[in-house]
């Protein structure tokens, strides 16, 4: 076996079930798990039987030319780029969801020394495990960076020591950010692209929760290169579909960035990579071409914040987030909050220790706000009443 999966911690979901003696059961409101539950647009089902023909074929590793179309004219739209910034050919990449890459791409870019000092891996704290194991398999050791201004916010890597700024290979920044919510601006955006190209790592921008946001549409990082005179050295993006368009079943998003980045992305996932069917495929640039679908889940998930505020608004530790659709609970113990939850009310919510270091995450949970209106309520109205 690789020695390194002995650096591994269990997933949190692992963790979860262990402290709670068992798994979900029927009866159980699941809000630990970030998995959407409205309805997927209809344009899913009908395109997939449209193009049901598809499915004996061997897809493309870079999809097709319309998906990697649509994703350029999305990203142009969407984050008021100049046209032509985007390559469609060399800057876009299909993916199995975002987590598929966001694992790659640490097996692309790190490059441990034999004999030498480890590479570093930039990652907030908390953090999206993914970000952790992937550092880890890679050869790296993960540097688990706080927010600048408390466990509710964004890091700011320009604060890091030379020394360990010099040996960074890769950085993972999350915006708006799991589990917090939490918006990187341009300016900090800007500074974490220009911190990239100045030490000669890769910036890898999660940004999967781009569009589901409170009152301010967040920046991105492709934006902030814009911003910075149009190069995207040094710079990728990750996006999905899974939170966007309510689709997590369909494992489809896209990376976009550095043409040379992309170019060995490629190729590492032309021999471990998921190719994205082609019935998929087509659905997934019809998806990146509609906004009205995006613009309703939206408002849906707008909602559940106003019934979160309204429900839980008047007690410490409650912070309505920027973006996503978790709420970042300050509840002292988030372990224990965690048992009493499940124990009174079968209702599932991850500690935050699940998903940090160094004790950031300890006083916390995380509450995912998935379900319908009358679940949703129904689960915060117990929560506020426990808690």
């Amino acid at each position: 076996m690789n020695d390194r999966l002995n650096l591994l911690t269990d997933y949190p979901f692992q963790r979860l079930t262990d402290l709670l003696g068992g798994p979900a059961t029927p009866e159980s409101v699941v809000m630990s798990i970030g998995e959407p539950q409205h309805a997927p647009p209809a344009l899913v089902a009908r395109i997939l039987a449209d193009k049901a023909g598809l499915w004996g074929k061997y897809p493309p590793a870079n999809g097709s030319p319309d998906f990697r179309q649509a994703v350029a004219q999305w990203l142009t739209r969407r984050f008021k780029l100049p046209e032509g910034m985007v390559d469609a050919e060399r800057m876009v990449l299909p993916v199995a969801g975002t987590r598929e890459a966001l694992y790659l791409i640490a097996q692309t870019v790190v490059n441990p020394v034999e004999g030498g000092e480890k590479p570093l891996v930039l990652l907030p704290n908390p953090f999206y495990q993914v970000y952790v194991g992937a550092a880890i398999m890679a050869g790296a050791e993960p540097v688990f960076v706080p927010g600048a201004a408390g466990p509710a916010s964004q890091p700011d890597f320009s604060t890091l020591p030379e020394e360990i700024l010099a040996r960074t290979q890769l950085a993972y920044l999350c915006s708006p950010a799991n589990p917090q919510g939490s918006v990187a601006d341009l300016e900090l955006l800007k500074r974490t692209v220009s911190l990239a190209r100045k030490y000669g790592f890769v910036l890898a921008m999660d940004e999967c929760y781009s569009e589901i946001w409170d009152k301010v549409e967040p920046a991105g990082a492709l934006e902030a290169c814009a911003a910075l005179g149009g190069s995207v050295d040094n710079v990728l993006v990750f996006h999905s579909l899974s939170k966007r368009s309510s689709a997590p079943g369909l494992r489809s998003g896209f990376v976009a960035g550095d043409p040379k980045v992309m170019a060995a992305f490629g190729r590492v996932r032309s021999y471990g990579g998921a190719a994205t069917p082609l019935p998929i495929v087509a659905v997934a640039a019809a998806l990146w071409r509609d906004e009205t679908h995006v613009e309703e889940n939206r408002a849906l998930y707008r909602t559940k914040m106003d019934m979160a505020e309204r429900l839980l608004g008047g007690r410490p530790g409650f912070a309505r987030p920027q973006g996503g659709f978790f709420l970042w609970l300050d509840v002292g113990d988030g372990e224990n909050a965690a048992v009493e939850l499940w124990r009174q009310a079968k209702i599932r919510v991850l500690p935050g220790k699940y998903l940090a270091r160094d004790g950031v995450g300890d006083r916390y949970v995380r509450i995912a706000l998935v379900h319908d209106l009358e679940q949703t309520e129904q689960a915060l109205t117990r929560i506020k009443e426990i808690l």
